[in-house]
């Protein structure tokens, strides 16, 4: 099972979260990934993040990264939005 959790933080204050599960077994992480991705962005109503540098290199290292105001094109009402990998296969 493939797990991931997001949070949206103001103020270091956590806002709200939500834990997406994937146990597809015929899709790749990426696409695990990006879908999950997909899901928080449609419970959060918000546009999806763009992935810049600084967040491929954080995920790849730690499975873990945050989207701040410079990966949107739309204005957000929160800090950032952090994603992490909780479970995988």
């Amino acid at each position: 099972m493939f797990r991931l959790w997001a949070k949206k933080f103001k103020n270091n204050n956590q806002l709200k979260d939500i834990t997406i599960s994937d146990m597809a077994e015929n899709k790749s992480r990426t696409k695990k990934i990006f879908d999950a991705v997909d899901e928080v962005c449609y419970a959060f109503d918000l546009s999806r993040p763009v992935w810049l540098e600084k967040n491929i290199n954080e995920f790849k290292h730690a499975s873990k990264t945050r989207f701040y105001q410079d990966n949107f094109i739309d204005s957000i009402e929160f800090d950032f939005l952090e994603i992490q990998v909780i479970e995988e296969d």
